[in-house]
C-alpha cells in the first residue's frame, strides 16, 4: 500500500517528469524476465536530480518513522537501493547497511554488507517491486543475520497480485511513496498517453506475464 495519497501523486509526477518512468504501449519493452511490457522504471535517474532524491529521501524518513517508529537500520536492496537507502539513514541519522543478491564467493562471504547486530530493527528500502522475489531474498538474508525486519519501504510498486500474495506469505508489511493506479490517471490528465494507451496498460496489468503485445 502507499504511505499516502499526496506523496503518491508527487513522486508519479516527478518521475514521469524525468522519464524515470517511461510508458510506450505502442512499442512495449522486454523485461529480463522475458515479460513484455507497455512501462519501464528505472528509479536509479532520480539519484542524478538533486532536488527529487532529496524529495524522496524526506519523504521516505517522514512516512517511514509515522508507519514504522524509527528503527536502528536501514538496509539497501543491492543495486537499485543503495543509493536511495543512504540518503535515507543519513537524514534520519541512522546506520546503514546493504543486501547483496547472494554472498560474496570469497572473503568473508557476506551477503549483508555492513555492521548489523543481532536484534536490531531494520526497515528496508527498495527501489522497485515487480513480483517482489528478489526483494525478500534481501528480507531472508537479514533474518538469517538475526535481524528483525519491521516492514519495507520501496518508491515505486507495479501492484501485481503475485507481490501481495509473495509479501503476505513472507510476513513483510510493504508501503511506497507511489504505484502503479497513481502513475496511470495522472500520465493521462499530463497528455503522456491517451486514453486508448490507458486501457492497454490496465489490460496489461490484470496479465503482465501472458499479456498480447500487439495492441488492439
Amino acid at each position: 500500500m502507499i504511505f499516502n495519497n499526496t506523496t503518491a501523486e508527487k513522486t508519479a509526477e516527478l518521475l514521469l517528469q524525468i522519464n524515470a518512468i517511461k510508458l510506450n504501449p505502442s512499442n512495449p519493452f522486454l523485461w529480463a524476465s522475458g515479460w513484455h511490457s507497455p512501462i519501464y522504471c528505472d528509479n536509479r535517474l532520480t539519484l542524478s536530480f538533486p532536488a527529487i532524491r532529496n524529495f524522496l529521501r524526506d519523504e521516505f524518513a517522514k512516512n517511514i518513522e509515522a508507519t514504522y517508529g524509527k528503527p536502528d537500520v536501514i538496509a539497501g536492496v543491492a543495486t537499485g537501493a543503495i543509493g536511495i537507502g543512504v540518503l535515507v539513514a543519513e537524514v534520519m541519522g541512522l546506520p546503514f547497511v546493504y543486501v547483496r543478491p547472494e554472498p560474496k564467493k570469497h572473503g568473508r562471504k557476506n551477503q549483508v554488507e555492513g555492521f548489523l547486530q543481532k536484534g536490531q530493527n531494520v526497515i528496508v528500502v527498495e527501489d522497485l517491486i515487480s513480483t517482489g522475489k528478489s526483494s525478500l531474498l534481501a528480507v531472508e538474508a537479514l533474518r538469517e543475520a538475526g535481524a528483525h525486519v519491521k516492514g519495507m519501504a520501496a518508491i515505486f510498486s507495479y501492484g501485481f497480485e503475485t507481490a501481495k500474495t509473495n509479501f503476505e506469505n513472507a510476513n513483510v508489511n510493504l508501503n511506497t511513496l507511489c504505484d502503479y493506479e497513481h502513475v496511470l490517471p495522472l500520465a493521462v490528465a499530463k497528455q503522456y498517453i491517451n486514453e486508448n494507451e490507458l486501457s492497454t496498460l490496465q489490460d496489461w496489468r490484470k496479465q503482465p506475464d501472458t499479456w498480447n503485445t500487439t495492441l488492439k
